[in-house]
């Protein structure tokens, strides 16, 4: 199982201005903009790692998700959400050979914790031994900054301003988040009801 990001959150989406504001970084110098890149890299590192522990895509990008087999084929269960639409689904057998499903076989059950791929009649047609199936999905809250609820974008700000903060900092303990972040992005953590829930 493999979870492909196809495109990076755009630059013009990420907040620097705001996360400046927030930071209460001084501004009408010269060298405003050579900071730019690195609160740049604070701001997508803050938001990965805000989408590793939440499985909530921030900003609107495309994803490939590649599996052996369906762990439900009445309804598989996708990675990530919120999920706004289906892309493709492309089985390949043992020797390499693509065939996509036609679209009219599947749909897109849309849900905030956990979406899915369900079949509009019956059950999804099995993986081919050996073989594997690639699902193609745009996953994201919106394209743009303000499309974020407003806790998950405080925690972005918070959990980067963390990271400038700190960031000569070699002892910090990994996947550590400070207590503030931890609680605005609680509530959007998904339950796992089982090991491995979200294959």
């Amino acid at each position: 199982m493999m979870l492909i990001e196809e495109t990076a959150v755009p630059s013009a989406a990420l907040p620097v201005e705001a996360f400046k504001a927030h930071l209460r970084l001084g501004t009408g110098f010269a060298e405003d903009s050579l900071q730019e890149p690195v609160l740049a890299s604070f701001l997508r590192a803050a938001m990965a790692a805000i989408e590793a522990r939440t499985g909530k895509i921030l900003i609107a990008r495309e994803f490939s998700w590649t599996l052996n087999s369906w762990r439900d084929d009445t309804g598989q269960a996708l990675p990530v959400a919120p999920v706004s639409a289906l892309g493709e689904v492309v089985y390949t057998n043992r020797l390499g050979v693509e065939t996509p499903l036609a679209p009219h076989f599947y749909a897109l059950e849309p849900d905030m914790q956990r979406p899915k791929l369900k079949p509009v009649a019956g059950v999804l047609p099995a993986v081919p031994t050996g073989g594997a199936v690639r699902v193609r999905f745009q996953a994201g809250f919106g394209s743009d900054w303000e499309d974020l609820p407003a806790d998950l974008g405080q925690a972005v700000l918070l959990l980067a301003a963390y990271y400038y903060e700190y960031r000569n900092e070699t002892n910090v303990g990994e996947g550590y988040m400070p207590f503030g972040v931890s609680s605005l992005i609680e509530r959007y953590r998904t339950v796992r009801l089982f090991a491995g829930a979200g294959q």
